[in-house]
């Protein structure tokens, strides 16, 4: 009877022990999972504990560190999901922007974590696939307000050329201009020209006031065709009153600016760039007195200084940009500290000669400012506000006709076609090619060996 009691003794013993044990162990692990330390404020004190309560040594409340985790739990700690669209988003676990409404994606994270290379990924032709770690980059949406740079140069504004021509051939008796640039104002005296066929409608005019004078109509076309070849009615009047004809007729201007012969009035719109001779601009003028001049023959221009413009260079990759009447800021290398506010009245269809960019005119009037022309201006031209995808433009390789960017996948980048349209500010419109959930390499120039070598799929 007590043999049969002891044994039973000691299986109840058995059993408590090892219930014990589990419990212990399963204890040890809910601890290890949910342990906070605690620590003194003070470094020199050295003192931690399980639980909060006060330092022994200095009697401060003790704080709370970090909390132990397990091994399960670190595989999933630093899982991080992010919005492509606004980065600043960021959520522990899978689900939608509270901003624009996108699935946030899972950030790859860029610690100790190493990315596994597959020999599958090695084995693939290097002109299709590059295997690399460098930082990627997606595109994004915003809106940016459109402003392009040009240089040019200041022109006569040719609308307001005016000539100066004879209305009757004959000969220069007197010249009172004499080289080029001079300058001379409205109704000043340009020549003095003898004319056969004037002399003779004078002597007609006075034959019929003397002989004739009851001859009213004869006398008015007598007078009118004077005044048609080129004689004022001052100048008419002075004729009869003295009662002999004229020897010679003035030629007077009806324009203010600087005088130039008329045969070289194209050489006054100068070409971007070109730079002209000086000798050949102030040189003397070929008409010389004693010449003859032809009936309606142009024998010299005048440019007025204070109505100009500005030809501004548009480059290939901006024309597209610039439209008529769109503003813009001038700055004057002689007057660097005064800006010219202006608009685009014309866009030059063509190219000028030996130029591959497109010419804008600009017009604006000189009269206070002065500026010489042939200056040089710095123009700022604003485009219209777009909103539009934008990629850092060193993510964009050029292939000639072809734009490229190495998408990334898994195991590496490959390269990938996009259509781009304009580039402003570092960055370059993306047309099509690419998705907001792409990523793709930040410089695209480290993954390319020779651009003939890459091979792209659309």
């Amino acid at each position: 009877m007590k043999r049969i009691c002891l044994y039973i003794l000691l299986f109840i013993t058995v059993n408590f022990v090892a219930c014990k044990s589990n419990n212990d162990t399963h204890a040890g692990h809910n601890r290890q999972d949910s342990l906070k330390l605690y620590t003194c404020p003070m470094p020199q004190d050295s003192v931690f504990s399980d639980k909060p309560g006060d330092c022994p040594k200095c009697g401060m409340a003790l704080v709370k560190t970090e909390t132990v985790t397990t091994a399960h739990d670190h595989e999933h700690a630093g899982d991080v999901y992010t919005c492509p669209m606004h980065p600043d988003v960021k959520s522990d676990k899978p689900g939608s922007c509270p901003i624009c409404g996108m699935n946030l994606v899972k950030k790859e994270t860029t610690g100790n974590k190493q990315e596994v290379v597959e020999l599958d990924a090695l084995l693939k032709p290097t002109n299709e696939f590059v295997v690399s770690s460098l930082p990627v980059t997606v595109m994004r949406q915003k809106q940016e307000q459109i402003e392009i740079k040009a240089l040019g140069t200041i022109a006569y504004d040719t609308r307001m050329v005016g000539t100066i021509s004879s209305r009757v051939s004959g000969r220069i008796e007197k010249l009172y201009v004499r080289y080029r640039f001079q300058k001379i104002r409205k109704g000043e005296r340009i020549m003095d020209i003898y004319s056969p066929e004037l002399l003779t409608a004078q002597q007609n005019l006075l034959f019929l006031l003397k002989n004739d004078p009851a001859n009213k109509n004869f006398i008015e076309a007598a007078k009118e065709k004077l005044l048609l070849l080129g004689m004022d009615a001052q100048q008419l009047e002075q004729v009869i009153q003295k009662g002999q004809a004229a020897l010679t007729i003035a030629v007077y201007s009806q324009y203010s600016g600087h005088i130039h012969e008329a045969g070289n009035a194209g050489n006054m719109v100068p070409e971007p760039g070109a730079m002209k001779d000086i000798s050949l601009i102030t040189e003397e003028l070929t008409l010389k007195e004693g010449m003859y001049v032809q009936k309606g023959k142009s024998m010299f221009a005048v440019y007025d200084p204070s109505r100009v413009w500005a030809l501004l260079n548009i480059y290939g990759e901006n024309q597209g940009l610039v439209k008529t009447g769109a503003t813009v800021t001038l700055v004057p290398e002689t007057q660097p500290g005064k800006m010219i506010s202006a608009t685009v009245d014309y866009l030059e269809p063509f190219f000028r000669k030996g130029s591959k960019t497109l010419s804008a005119r600009v017009y604006f009037n000189n009269t206070d400012r002065k500026i010489p022309v042939g200056s040089q201006v710095t123009a700022t031209i604003y485009s219209n506000t777009r909103q539009v995808y934008w990629l850092p433009k060193e993510a964009v390789l050029s292939l000639g006709l072809d734009r490229v960017v190495f998408e990334k996948v898994k195991g590496g980048f490959k390269a990938h076609k996009i259509s781009v349209g304009i580039i402003h500010n570092e960055h370059i419109q993306v047309l099509s090619g690419l998705t907001p959930r792409d990523s793709v390499a930040a410089n695209a120039q480290y993954l390319m060996d020779s651009e003939s070598f890459i091979k792209i799929k659309n």
